[in-house]
């Protein structure tokens, strides 16, 4: 939003002018008009005075510059700041409606107007929300509701989704457990497709994307430069999430694939049959799981340590 008005001619020359000394500088420190905010104890300090008198200084000046704030002049500003977040769901998470109302150097300023005007109401930070802005007290309670249900369908999916129809933006942005992940989608925040943490959940993302068992080579390259093809294999083999299924290739567990060397997947493919199995069957059941020779199948069951077949030319488990 380009800049409609002078803020530093508006909160100085104006509203700040005609209030005394101290009470001008205490307003202008704790709102950080003149450089940074500074704290109750750090402006005591600088007149020493208790904290709690600077607190009372600071209601008393701005209560002294309510009477002020119904001229036109002032009016026509706190208009601008309502059309801002009526466009926005009623609602907007402090920091963006600040950087949006006051630019890279008034942000202060438009805090300290906000503080002032009527129509505004700060919510302030909680564990699940970010400190927000609001003309509609209402908004919060339509927000929460929206977020909930995103929140729980995409608990329900278990992947990231785009936003719903008629939701606002702003919800999002107020949000502590809902991000925007690098594919334009969004998720629960502790999601590795969202917030990606290291090589691993890099590759995670890939193997999401892609949809089916690749090399770690390709998985290297669809990462990006970073990514060393030998880094890639010794992550991928340490993650529980990703199974070694053929030479250097990989897939995901949640796929149904099952860790473990080809004979451990044979002995699986026992254990779930539970009766003995012939030869072809075996192959057929294991080479859904590991992309490799069939010898190499037929070899592991041909080890008498592990497996015995019987005199119908079936296999089975040898028992301990």
């Amino acid at each position: 939003m380009k800049m409609k008005f002078n803020f530093r001619t508006i909160c100085h020359s104006n509203l700040l002018r005609d209030l005394p000394a101290r009470h001008k500088d205490v307003l202008s420190r704790r709102f950080g008009l003149k450089g940074e905010k500074e704290t109750l104890e750090a402006v005591g300090r600088a007149y020493g005075i208790t904290r709690e008198r600077v607190r009372q200084i600071e209601k008393d000046s701005l209560n002294k510059l309510a009477d002020r704030i119904d001229s036109p002049q002032y009016q026509k500003v706190f208009s601008s700041f309502v059309k801002e977040l009526k466009g926005s769901g009623n609602l907007k998470r402090e920091d963006i409606l600040l950087a949006k109302l006051g630019g890279a150097k008034f942000q202060n300023h438009a805090l300290f107007l906000l503080t002032l005007g009527k129509p505004f109401e700060r919510i302030s930070e909680t564990g699940d929300f970010y400190s927000f802005w609001t003309v509609d007290k209402n908004s919060f309670n339509t927000a929460r509701k929206h977020i909930s249900a995103f929140i729980s369908e995409l608990k329900k999916k278990q992947k990231p989704l785009s936003l719903p129809k008629k939701f606002s933006l702003s919800y999002i942005e107020i949000s502590k457990n809902i991000l925007k992940g690098p594919q334009g989608l969004y998720g629960l925040k502790n999601w590795p497709e969202i917030q990606p943490r290291g090589i691993k959940d890099k590759a995670y993302i890939v193997f999401k994307k892609e949809e089916k068992p690749l090399h770690f080579t390709r998985v290297a390259r669809y990462i990006g430069k970073d990514a060393l093809p030998q880094t890639v294999h010794n992550e991928l083999i340490k993650d529980a999430r990703f199974v070694l299924i053929g030479r250097g290739l990989y897939a995901l567990q949640e796929w149904g694939y099952t860790p473990g060397v080809v004979r451990q997947v044979i002995s699986d493919v026992f254990k779930s049959s539970k009766k003995s199995l012939s030869k072809g069957q075996v192959l057929r059941e294991v080479l859904k799981q590991r992309q490799v020779k069939p010898n190499t199948v037929l070899l592991n069951l041909q080890n008498k340590k592990y497996f015995i077949k019987n005199s119908e030319g079936k296999y089975f488990i040898r028992k301990a």
